[in-house]
Formats: C-alpha cells, structure tokens, sequence
C-alpha cells in the first residue's frame, strides 16, 4: 500500500468554536455545549437496577457473520488466520479509507460505473456498483454524520468525571482518537496508549494530522479551548495487552470497540484488563457498535474493509450486563450516534 496521510488543513483556532466543516477526508465538528444541539447521550440511563437484570430479558447480542474477501482468500490458502492477524489486515484495510480523498473518490467511481453500463460489462458493472455503494455509504457515515469519530457524542460520554490530571490508559487504541479527546478535556494529565499492531502506533496514529482539532477545555480560565495531538502528553507502546508492566496506577481505564470482539468465554477477561490497571476510585470508560440496522447495513456493505475478526453489535443493555456481572458499578449509560457508552468503577 503506498504512504498517504490525512489531509492536512490549515490549523484551527479558538475563533472557530461553535462551527463545523468538511475536509475531504473527515468532519471539523467544534460546536460545544454551549450550542442548541447539546453533546448528550442518546435514551440515557436505561436500567435503574443492573442487579434486575437478566439475560433471558435483553437475549444475547448479533453476530456479524459475513467475513471479507481477503480473509476468506488467506485462510484458503495458509489455514485459520490468528487474531492478531486478523486486526493487522483489519487495520490496513480501516486506514485506506481513512486517508481517502472521498468525494474526489467518489466522483471517479462514478464515471467508471457510467462507462461500464455505457458498455454494458457486467461484472465491471458489479465490481463498480460495490465500490459506489461503499464510497457512498463511507461518505454519509464517516464524512457527513461523522459516527465514527462522533467527538460531540464522545464529549458526553466522558463528561463530568471527578479527576484534574488524569493517567488515561487507552487499550486498543488504534489511532487513539478518543484518549485525544479525552485528553482534550482533562488536559492536565497524560496518555499512555497500548496496540499489538505496530502499524497502528507508525501510520494510524503517526499519520493522524496535527491539524485535526479537539474541542477540550483551559484548566487556567475553564473555558473551551482546542487542542492539537501535538500539544498532548502521550506515550504509544506496542505490546499485548495481558503483557503491560503496569500496576493499579491509571485514573481511566479506556476502550472502544474492544468487548464486542471477544465471545462470552472471554468477556471476563477483557473486563478484568480493565479493572487491574485502575487506581482505586478509577473509571473504566467503554464503547461498543451499537445493534441497529444501520449498523448492519454498513457491516454488510463495508464487509471487505470491517470484518476480519470476531465481532458483535449489541444494545447498551447487553453490554452493561457484562460489564456489570464483571463486577463493575455502571455510573452512566447511554446511547451516542453509532455507539454504546459506559462509565463504571469496580465495585
């Protein structure tokens, strides 16, 4: 794959708080609090009793089944692929799309599709009509709605916690946007972000652009202020989470997009890397693919860049009872654009 980058706009100011705009790649979304539309959470604190709670009442959550093409290819010819190859193809296939310039993309992968129905070449015809459908569908999700990145949902998902200058320890952190915007917010702290791909540590954060802004606050005057990654103490390491060194020493736990990989056996481990690192009075701060049948829709669409492990969409009811029968107390719960999101301490 040749080296690209995110595109790099001009860096953003504090004149801008308040707006929004597009870049070829991504959103620019600094509006706060402040505005009409709020950061919240979405049907917020849906269960007053976790204890109440059963599994024959929420029922266990969605496979996705539907592997990509390139996963299929490789295990025909070297046998099962391993998890940790499985996220390394997931992550250079996630990156490509990242990068693009979409809607000059987009309009290209137009014009092939015109001019193979012009010429009535059926399996071009297919083949462009998949790539359409995809740059369409990555353009409305990412670009356009940003839920992947969702900052204003993630805004009110790590809102209000009782810390100043917090140790995030981000797992699984991939590019690492959401302990930036943690960071953002308590930027007093530090970062200490863990992935087993060192890919992810080289290009998806290496290449994530200094320019993107993160709307976070001034702990001097206590208003909003943005912060750049270039501005924030973080540490990557690369390494498999069960072998850190790191004893109760982090004030947040956080991961997104982590439990949903793991089947029901080993669930409980995954939230037990959540509890060892965590100070006493710590949070652990999660997020999951919510079910619904948008989600869907993309899973099955984009299958060729998203599925290559294990994976579950579930309800923000599914997910507290794991991390609940964890032996965690949830504090908050709720519902963002694409996501599940909980804050909870060991009890």
């Amino acid at each position: 794959m040749p080296e690209a980058s995110l595109s790099d706009p001009m860096s953003i100011s504090d004149v801008e708080l308040g707006t929004t705009r597009l870049t070829p790649n991504y959103r620019i979304d600094l509006r706060n609090p402040g505005n009409e539309q709020l950061d919240r959470f979405i049907n917020a604190n849906l269960v007053s009793d976790w204890s109440q709670l059963t599994w024959k009442t929420v029922g266990k959550p969605y496979e996705v089944k539907t592997m990509a093409k390139s996963k299929q290819e490789w295990e025909q010819q070297n046998g099962h692929m391993s998890v940790k190859t499985s996220w390394e193809f997931f992550n250079r296939s996630f990156h490509e799309w990242f990068v693009k310039d979409v809607p000059e993309e987009l309009s290209e992968a137009k014009k092939k599709l015109y001019k193979h129905l012009a010429r009535f070449q059926v399996h071009e015809v297919k083949e462009a009509l998949g790539e359409t459908a995809r740059l369409s569908l990555w353009n409305y999700a990412h670009r356009i709605q940003d839920g992947i990145w969702d900052p204003r949902g993630k805004r009110a998902l790590f809102q209000g916690l009782d810390i100043r200058k917090p140790r995030i320890l981000f797992l699984g952190a991939a590019e690492g946007y959401e302990a930036m915007q943690l960071h953002a917010m308590y930027p007093e702290g530090e970062v200490v972000m863990v992935d087993y791909d060192d890919f992810c540590r080289t290009d998806r954060f290496g290449h994530f652009p200094d320019s993107y802004p993160f709307l976070g606050a001034n702990p001097a005057t206590g208003q909003s202020q943005v912060w750049h990654k270039s501005q924030m103490n973080i540490h990557y390491l690369v390494d498999d989470i069960r072998n850190l060194p790191f004893g109760k020493e982090f004030d947040i736990v956080l991961s997104v997009g982590l439990l949903e990989h793991f089947p029901d056996e080993f669930k409980p481990e995954v939230m037990d890397w959540h509890r060892k690192f965590l100070k006493p009075g710590g949070y652990a701060v999660m997020t999951t693919p919510r079910v619904q049948l948008r989600s869907r829709l993309f899973y099955t669409i984009m299958a060729d860049v998203m599925n290559h492990t294990y994976r579950e969409l579930m309800d923000v009811r599914q997910m507290g009872l794991y991390v609940y029968e964890s032996g965690f107390d949830i504090l908050r719960h709720g519902y963002i654009k694409v996501h599940n999101g909980i804050v909870a301490k060991p009890r």
